[in-house]
């Protein structure tokens, strides 16, 4: 059974904790600017394949003070939830994950997005950090439908987000511009019925 904690700062900024079986999820603070900057600036390339690739004062650490100042402003508002990814009993960051664009009625919605650190790929941790987040999505937030863009050539990301539970519903074309051209997205989602009978878990009142 996962485990989910709100810690909460003296300023009065909420704190969000998400432990998985895997992974930890914990929404940034600035002193975490340096971890997330060496994060992206490490998977540059990597992550080009499917996002697109920024300018150099993109992965400098005030550069993502600032983003780490915005989301903190953005959950406070609970408009926005961008958590660290970390290793299991670590405070290694490995990637990162966001349930935003949210919405609410008669939507009751929102995206999820989601990046793995190269090293980590393959081992699970993204399934188990979306499973989380899921979790989170439905019990806490109180959604009715999550979300997900993703490009047909990013075959280990569908293969995250269908074990998720997430059913293809379309394909968006030419829906992003990255790198110099315009790329399809398979459009998936789950509604919060299809979670709780994938999950076993009753629904919420």
């Amino acid at each position: 059974m996962r485990k989910i904690s709100e810690l909460f700062r003296k300023k009065g900024s909420p704190k969000v904790i998400l432990e998985g079986e895997k992974c930890t999820l914990r929404t940034f603070s600035e002193s975490e600017a340096k971890a997330l900057a060496t994060l992206l600036k490490n998977n540059k390339y990597f992550w080009s394949t499917y996002e697109p690739i920024h300018r150099d004062e993109f992965y400098t650490v005030e550069a993502q003070h600032k983003k780490i100042l915005e989301s903190m402003e953005m959950l406070a508002m609970n408009r926005e939830y961008t958590f660290g990814i970390y290793e299991k009993g670590s405070e290694h960051l490995i990637g990162h994950i966001a349930l935003y664009a949210i919405k609410r009625m008669p939507y009751s919605s929102g995206f999820v997005g989601y990046s793995m650190d190269q090293h980590f790929v393959g081992q699970g941790i993204a399934t188990d950090a979306v499973r989380v987040i899921l979790d989170f999505a439905f019990t806490k937030v109180k959604l009715h439908r999550v979300e997900a863009y993703i490009t047909p050539k990013n075959i280990a990301s569908i293969r995250v987000i269908e074990k998720s539970g997430f059913q293809q519903e379309g394909l968006l074309r030419k829906l992003l511009y990255i790198n110099g051209e315009w790329v399809d997205h398979y459009m998936y989602a789950i509604i919060e019925e299809e979670y709780r009978e994938k999950n076993c878990t009753p629904a919420s009142h």
